[in-house]
């Protein structure tokens, strides 16, 4: 059906309307996601930086690397419950407001790192340990999965016209804050501790401060208001009774893109920004601490240029800078992976170098697939198809390197990491530019 002149004419104006300045109010909410957000994923990183003692503590010491498997497995299963969550919460924002959808998510992921800070080792319990912990990450996996849809379309939604991916891109600022808090307790607690009082009590401490941080985020979530893309969708009678059922019928195409969009992404980034403190250790015998320290310096600079990133997207779209980000990889998997040796600043170099790319990714996942869908379904599109895809390449990579490492083929990494971009790039270099598309 085409648009009669009028509708030409207002959507002609709207693609060549200047950029607009966020408002207090949309600052005010941007920001109150933004911390929220950040505060639920320092519970949720809190687990890979610690996945190694964890493995000591939760299960038999006699199993050694096999102990540290099976941690990594347990935070794997976590992945699975994040399409069930995507599925549930996602339908539930989409439904309910995304203001309701976050407050349930960071409920769940606080009351979760509580009870992992608080559960007793194998030694004290025995194999109900292990799993209570499974239960616990279950618990965080499926506030995990909604986690990213509703805060995603809240940030997007509330965000000027030509500023989108700027707004969107604070939905991974406060991602990679959350690990970057994370880690700097992971850096506190190895550095000033002795190795005793870390398996001890230590990172207990780090996952009790967690949860404190957590339930500030809920308090933050209480009080900011829904988004007015939401509101006006609810008024018009447009919220979905199944918005998931509406989201495959009515959107396939634009649910596919989201996962092929997420392959590469996903993967490097819980390579690089999550696991690779402690695949560094493994592999080259650095220092846990001095991987940690690595890491939280490479945050800080990926966190400060995240935003930035996204102006760019607003300026140049979302083909090209994701489209550099993907290539980047296919070229540069190799090199970096085979940079990293045990020095400090070999892992410096090859973490910093693997974050610099994966701005062009960060900064454009939330406003690239919130631009697929409309309001009543687009939180459940972003959440499902991004779960699944995160659930498969996401949460299997600590598993699949830490496997790789052990099995003696560390040098074939490089071309998983490779292969994935490939995929990702065929995506963005087909799919339709959105910039400039008209958006409620």
């Amino acid at each position: 059906m085409r648009p009669t002149p009028a509708a030409a004419a207002a959507i002609s104006a709207g693609a060549t309307a200047p950029r607009q300045k966020l408002t207090r109010a949309q600052r005010k909410a941007i920001l109150a996601g933004t911390i929220g957000n950040t505060v639920e994923w320092v519970d949720w990183a809190l687990y890979s930086i610690f996945a190694k003692i964890i493995s000591e503590v939760f299960f038999a010491k006699s199993e050694g690397a096999v102990a540290l498997l099976a941690t990594l497995a347990v935070f794997a299963v976590g992945f699975v419950m994040r399409p069930v969550g995507a599925a549930f919460l996602g339908a539930y924002a989409d439904r309910h407001g995304r203001k309701k959808g976050m407050t349930l998510t960071i409920a769940l992921m606080a009351g979760a790192s509580f009870i992992i800070a608080l559960t007793p080792g194998y030694e004290t319990v025995g194999i109900i340990a292990p799993v209570v912990l499974l239960l616990a990450r279950l618990v965080q996996g499926f506030s995990a999965g909604g986690e990213f849809g509703s805060s995603s379309a809240f940030l997007v939604e509330s965000a000027a016209r030509g500023r989108r991916a700027f707004a969107g891109s604070w939905q991974q600022v406060s991602v990679a804050g959350g690990v970057l808090i994370a880690s700097l307790l992971g850096t506190l607690v190895t550095s000033f501790l002795s190795d005793e009082a870390l398996h001890s009590w230590g990172w207990r401490v780090a996952f009790i401060a967690g949860g404190l941080l957590g339930l500030l985020g809920l308090w933050l979530r209480v009080s900011v208001e829904d988004t007015a893309s939401f509101t006006r969708a609810r008024e018009a009678g447009q919220a979905r009774v199944n918005p998931l059922k509406a989201m495959f019928v009515e959107h396939p195409a634009a649910a596919l893109r989201v996962a092929g969009i997420t392959i590469a992404g996903t993967l490097t980034y819980y390579i690089w920004v999550n696991y690779l403190p402690t695949y560094a250790n493994l592999a080259t015998g650095i220092p846990l601490s001095k991987a940690l320290l690595s890491q939280t310096l490479c945050l800080v600079v990926f966190v400060v240029l995240l935003p930035f990133a996204g102006l760019l997207s607003d300026r140049f779209g979302r083909k090209l800078t994701m489209s550099v980000f993907a290539a980047g990889f296919v070229v540069l998997a190799w090199p970096l992976l085979h940079l990293m040796s045990g020095s400090f600043l070999s892992l410096f170099l090859v973490q910093l170098a693997g974050m610099l790319l994966i701005l062009g990714y960060s900064a454009n996942c939330a406003v690239i697939m919130a631009e697929q869908f409309p309001p009543e379904v687009r939180a459940t599109g972003i959440a499902l198809p991004y779960a699944l895809a995160v659930a498969v390449f996401g949460g299997t990579a600590p598993y699949v390197t830490t496997w790789l490492n052990e099995a003696g083929h560390r040098d074939w990494l490089w071309l998983y990491v490779a292969a994935a971009s490939l995929v990702s790039l065929v995506v963005y270099l087909t799919m339709p530019e959105t910039k400039d598309k008209e958006f409620d």
